[in-house]
């Protein structure tokens, strides 16, 4: 396997008279998560579905786990592991026999599936409620016991279609636990979410699609170093004190209630030292300094027109 576990090139598909995906590029490296941004309509769907092998696109190239997903699609089944937006668990049986069934279905050698179900169960913290059925569990421990399922055949590659909806914030956190230690493990994660900080917290790489075509990719920081925004607030004791920083950063936007001046800057330290040497040299001295950039909300607004309450 190359450094490139997913590689899409020139990706298109149309549904009738509507292009979903106009030509994407994408390039996933493996052991890195990769996240996927975007409002409803965007393509998301469509993008994890052609890669999964479950629709065929109309034009471009994709290939995953170094398989073409339209000529080797087997290939690109056996290599990776799908969990979808809410948990593929049957209800009647218990979280044991959830897994069971996926080792039955799975090419594995039959001798070593309880070996492979236990240590999974153990994994995920989930061998106390093993046997009882899965419709006594939480919104977190299904969740988990779907990705472990999701686990059984060793997947190179795992497709997370928004893993953490309607999750509490401690089952969130859980599942992005576990999500770094897949990583840390070999594994490559390819996550759609609609937590801008879910993406900023695990991904290696952003890419927000839009309309069907992609309007960003690189890291979270290299994105929100994009957007403007990014300032250093400086706290003064006495309005004399905020009067006379004012005057020496004019570009600055200041609050009078509470003795604040925002001063524009890249947040780099080279900026933050030459303004504190500037302060200093006109003997101000702030009572308290701290760096604020923009987050992914502002960055996903910014490139979309939207409010990260429309991302699915």
């Amino acid at each position: 396997m190359t450094d490139a576990a997913i590689a899409v090139a020139g990706l298109r598909k149309s549904f009738g008279n509507k292009t979903v995906l106009d030509g994407i590029d994408l390039d996933v490296r493996a052991g890195t998560v990769f996240s996927l941004l975007g409002p409803n309509g965007a393509g998301k769907t469509t993008t994890v579905n052609v890669l999964t092998t479950l629709v065929k696109a109309d034009g471009g190239t994709a290939r995953v786990a170094g398989h073409d997903v339209a000529a080797d699609a087997k290939a690109v089944r056996a290599a990776i592991g799908v969990t979808g937006q809410f948990a593929a668990v049957d209800e009647l049986l218990t979280g044991r026999e959830n897994l069971q069934l996926m080792v039955d279905l799975s090419p594995l050698p039959a001798k070593g599936g309880k070996r492979i179900v236990a240590g999974l169960l153990e994994r995920f913290e989930l061998a106390e409620s093993a046997d009882k059925p899965a419709s006594t569990y939480s919104g977190g421990m299904r969740r988990k016991l779907d990705l472990a399922m999701t686990l059984v055949g060793d997947p190179q590659i795992i497709f997370l279609d928004e893993p953490t909806t309607g999750l509490d914030p401690r089952s969130r956190r859980t599942m992005w636990s576990i999500v770094r230690e897949l990583v840390a493990g070999g594994v490559t994660v390819f996550l759609t979410t609609q937590y801008l900080e879910e993406a900023d917290q695990l991904a290696d790489r952003v890419a927000v699609l839009d309309q069907g075509r992609l309007v960003a990719q690189g890291t979270p920081d290299e994105l929100k170093r994009q957007i403007p925004g990014t300032h250093v607030r400086l706290r003064f004791t006495a309005a004399a004190e905020l009067d006379a920083a004012a005057r020496l950063f004019p570009d600055a936007s200041r609050d009078d209630e509470a003795l604040t001046l925002n001063v524009p800057g890249d947040g780099g330290t080279s900026s933050l030292r030459a303004l504190l040497d500037r302060l200093d040299e006109h003997s101000l001295s702030a009572e308290g300094l701290s760096v604020h950039t923009p987050d992914l909300d502002d960055v996903f607004l910014a490139l979309t027109g939207r409010t990260t309450e429309a991302v699915k």
